[in-house]
């Protein structure tokens, strides 16, 4: 039996609870134990070696030394320098968070003098809060290198009391023959302060000592060190710690021959890994996991020290130690955690719910509404435009470059051209039939979207119709259908599953992962959004800090992130320039809408009309069509109720995000900074009166679940509103039949079919477009490539106010290409990668001054010897350059490749972030659907 017990007490400025609380428990519990320690040691660390009260109480402890340190010091060095005056037979290791049972101390000296083979003895650790929960009793490893607390977290019911021999524990606690300890050099420094006590007994059983546990010997933890309680999710300092201990085990453990293999391999490895932590949706991990590996690498040093010490007394093999490893099917019941109790979730009842139903009712009407749209390969009219004919073309327009447009414009792409190059992906023979698709299924779409976004409000059925059939017939898409805008239909059909996902956002990383990808789509198509969005993520982060305390932050936070890096070079190419404002500009063709800002328009605006004949009411029943907005009016009256009868949190977000739609429409009406020629265009409300529906669907949809089931007047409000929305919608949904519509069959380009044909190769040449206006100017685009497509179009060209030195050039050559028959202005031209002039057509028809200026135009051109007439086409009269033509230059800078990998990384985190998990998968199905869901609510 140990004649003499020293106690190395360390203090260090970790936990929550001050340092003197826990220093005066632990010396009270040394000081009851029922066989005493015979020595105590006192290291005080950081600000504790200054700190008087600290001083006071080590100094009133009896102990025989109180050494000072610095902050920086871990646990292993302060132990290290405690060890030079050791005074005794057993080293008893504790720390500031240690409280030992009075008992402990006799009971860990009976285990340790069982047989002289015993080198330590470790107690059972528990909760100071809990003592029915077990923190540590044996640590081990499985095959793989990883550590395995062998009851870390349980609750104690005594079923590891009979447990005997382990491979190691954890250090706090444990008691140590002082040989045993000399002869092992003390703790690892090199493991940054884990598996401290895992390494201790690998390299005592390698000398032919045993680890044995005293699970009678109880010692509590205090605070925050008890984490081990909760080993599934541990912080970024533990993870960095944990990490680095694995790694560097892993090059001391190796035979010497593999040991430069394993060096070689951990930043391969870590890449791969931090691709799995993705997968996994533990982004936290990732940077602990480089900086675990970048610090293991630098220190041989280290990893060489410690294969030193266990070559010099190893008595027995690698081998002997096996059994003591768990096994591959006991890692996996330990890892298989148990499902926490939780209020769960009910059935979707998608179909059974009617769900289903109402989308393949919307899918019916669609068809209806717009059956001519099925025989038709392209869409025109409006802001419509053909996609490129390849994939590489509508990848490269999204590429940061030369345009594909202008004279010689060069900067970034918009990111809406990268939402047109991932939606023509999906047909790669035939790009511009996905925006005819897109036509034909917004409707069913629309209501599929709504119907899950309710599902975030409500579990009963007739509610999430009314959301479903009120999202599909929201005026601002029906507007946008029956007047050609991509951009709003694709914002529009994202919008609600931004919802669906960021409402739960700091639930799961898949949900924020999937909301942030929702949240690039819709600021792509509708930056003017951007402000508002903004200021809901806000609100978000706030409700998360202070309702979630905290949990889920970095979730939400999240959100934005993606969004940021993808539009990172946009904005600071418009900071640069010092046009800011054009961020906001809307994307694509550039098209004018009302500019009116009367206050007719104003009040259209808050019944959700983007313009004052959105509802088109006027070209079925004439005057008596100004008061036929009003149908939508029962849903107002809904969402306005929402804070008096339902949920207050919810319901006052919905009608924030309504209002804050509703205030960014208003403002946008009253913002140019866009240009089609001469014509300037306001921005288009209809992206934030989307923001204001769906705020204003949510809060109604609040209201109609919280009316108690007694009153018996939910069903018929609903119904109200269904029938109302429907009737509103009549005009729109039958634009197309009377001809009032502004959508055309288009045509695979929008030059001639003998440029479209050459152009094909690339973007290597332009066509120099003239089009005589109806006052007598000249309005000069040039087009490189075959056609100008929708992805191909940029704001840097559109959202400026005035001409710049490009624009200049091409009016410049235009006048000259008029005026001088006998000019230098066609070998300009071809200098520049021109190889085509098309003199082009208005659709309405030239007015007498447009028919003079063509005919001037026709005539100068003839009588060019540099130009060959290729004939009239249906784009207009059209010229090929005989002159050798130069292609256009690559614009490509060195930041090109590595703004593009910047973006493409941020989109590929959040997919693999959006990928679920088995885990993931059973942790949603735990918590309810509905958000801020009460006890009793419909789920």
């Amino acid at each position: 039996m140990p004649a003499r017990v020293h106690a190395l007490l360390v203090v260090r400025p970790e936990g929550r609870v001050a340092a003197d609380i826990h220093l005066r428990r632990t010396l009270d519990a040394l000081a009851a134990q029922t066989r005493p320690a015979d020595v105590l040691t006192i290291v005080l660390c950081g600000v504790h070696a200054t700190d008087r009260t600290l001083a006071q109480i080590a100094g009133e402890s009896g102990a025989e030394g109180v050494i000072t340190a610095d902050r920086g010091t871990s646990f292993a060095e302060a132990l290290s320098l405690a060890s030079r005056r050791i005074d005794g037979d057993a080293v008893w290791l504790l720390s500031q968070e240690t409280t030992p049972a009075p008992d402990a101390l006799l009971r860990l000296v009976g285990a340790l003098e069982t047989s002289p083979s015993v080198a330590l003895a470790a107690p059972k650790l528990v909760r100071a809060d809990d003592n029915d929960r077990i923190v540590s009793l044996g640590v081990s490893l499985s095959r793989g290198g990883r550590t395995v607390g062998l009851a870390d977290g349980e609750h104690d019911q005594g079923q590891h009391d009979a447990g005997d021999d382990v491979l190691g524990v954890d250090v706090r606690g444990i008691l140590i023959r002082a040989d045993a300890w000399t002869a092992l050099h003390g703790l690892d420094t090199a493991l940054a302060g884990a598996d401290e006590g895992l390494d201790l007994g690998i390299r005592a059983r390698l000398r032919g000592g045993r680890v044995v546990l005293a699970p009678q010997a109880l010692v509590a933890i205090a605070g925050a060190h008890a984490s081990a309680s909760d080993p599934a999710h541990p912080g970024m300092r533990e993870t960095y710690a944990q990490r680095t201990a694995q790694l560097h085990r892993r090059l001391v453990y190796a035979p010497a021959w593999a040991v430069v293999l394993h060096w070689l391999s951990y930043l391969p490895l870590a890449l791969v890994r931090t691709i799995g932590m993705l997968l996994a949706k533990q982004p936290g991990d990732i940077l602990p996991e480089w900086g675990a590996t970048l610090t293991v690498m630098a220190r041989p040093a280290a990893v060489a020290r410690a294969r030193r010490g266990i070559r010099t007394g190893r008595a027995v093999s690698w081998a002997q130690l096996a059994p003591l490893r768990v096994t591959s099917a006991q890692l996996r019941q330990r890892l298989d955690d148990d499902v926490v109790e939780g209020p769960g979730r009910g059935e979707l009842r998608f179909f059974s719910g009617g769900g289903a139903w109402i989308v393949l009712g919307a899918l019916l009407v669609s068809v209806v509404a717009f059956l001519s749209l099925l025989a038709w390969p392209v869409l025109a009219g409006g802001a419509l435009a053909p996609l490129r004919a390849t994939l590489a073309q509508l990848w490269a327009d999204a590429a940061y470059g030369a345009r594909p447009l202008g004279w010689a414009t060069i900067g970034p792409a918009d990111p809406f051209s990268a939402v047109v190059a991932v939606l023509g992906s999906l047909w790669p023979t035939a790009p511009s039939r996905v925006i005819v698709v897109l036509w034909v299924l917004a409707l069913p779409l629309s209501a599929l979207g709504g119907w899950f976004a309710a599902t975030r409000f409500t579990g009963r059925g007739v509610v999430r119709a009314v959301v479903a059939i009120g999202w599909a017939l929201a005026p601002s898409l029906l507007d946008a259908l029956v007047t050609g805008r991509p951009t709003v239909v694709i914002a529009h059909l994202l919008l609600p599953w931004l919802l669906w996902t960021a409402a739960v956002a700091h639930r799961s990383w898949s949900s924020a992962a999937v909301g942030s990808i929702a949240a690039v789509g819709v600021v792509a198509a509708a930056p003017s959004l951007a402000p508002a969005l903004i200021v809901l993520w806000i609100i978000a982060i706030i409700l998360t800090a202070g309702l979630g305390h905290g949990r889920g932050l970095a979730r939400v936070i999240w959100l934005i992130v993606p969004a940021a890096v993808v539009f990172a070079p946009m904005i600071w190419h418009r900071l640069s320039t010092g046009d800011p404002w054009a961020l906001l500009a809307d994307p694509g063709v550039p098209l004018a809408g009302d500019a009116s800002t009367d206050l007719v328009r104003r009040l259209l605006l808050g019944l959700g009309f983007p313009s004052g004949d959105a509802s088109r009411w006027g070209e079925l029943i004439g005057p008596g069509a100004a008061w036929m907005p009003l149908l939508v009016v029962p849903v107002l009256i809904l969402a306005v109720a929402a804070p008096v009868v339902a949920r207050i949190v919810p319901a006052a977000v919905s009608l924030f995000a309504a209002l804050l739609g509703l205030a960014t429409a208003s403002i946008a009406i009253g913002i140019t900074v866009t240009t089609d020629a001469a014509a300037s265009i306001v921005l288009s409300p209809a992206p934030a009166l989307s923001l204001f529906w769906l705020g204003t669907l949510a809060a109604a949809a609040l209201t109609l679940d919280a009316i108690p089931d007694a009153a018996r007047v939910r069903a018929p409000l609903a119904a109200l509103v269904m029938a109302t929305l429907a009737v509103s919608a009549v005009p729109a949904l039958t634009a197309l039949p009377r001809g009032t519509s502004a959508l055309t069959e288009g045509a695979t380009s929008t030059l001639p079919a003998y440029v479209e044909a050459e152009g094909r190769a690339g973007l290597r040449n332009a066509t120099f477009v003239m089009t005589p206006a109806s006052d007598g100017a000249v309005i000069v685009d040039v087009v490189w490539g075959e056609t100008s497509a929708l992805g191909g179009q940029s704001t840097l060209r559109s959202a400026r106010l005035a001409a710049n030195a490009g624009d200049e050039d091409a009016a410049s050559l235009a006048a000259a290409l008029i005026a001088d028959p006998s000019g230098s202005a066609v070998t300009d031209l071809a200098d520049h990668g021109v190889a085509f002039v098309l003199l082009g057509t208005e659709p309405g028809g030239d007015s007498d001054a447009a028919r003079a200026v063509r005919i001037q135009a026709e005539t100068a051109l003839n009588q060019r010897d540099d130009l060959e007439i290729v004939g009239d086409t249906g784009k207009g009269k059209l010229w090929r350059i005989t002159a050798p033509i130069t292609d256009r230059a690559d614009a490509a800078t060195p930041a090109t490749s590595p703004i593009a990998l910047l973006q493409l990384g941020a989109v590929a985190i959040a997919l693999l972030l959006a990928i679920p998990t088995r885990r993931s998968l059973a942790d949603s199905r735990r918590r309810s659907r509905i958000v801020g869901a009460r006890k009793g609510d419909a789920a």
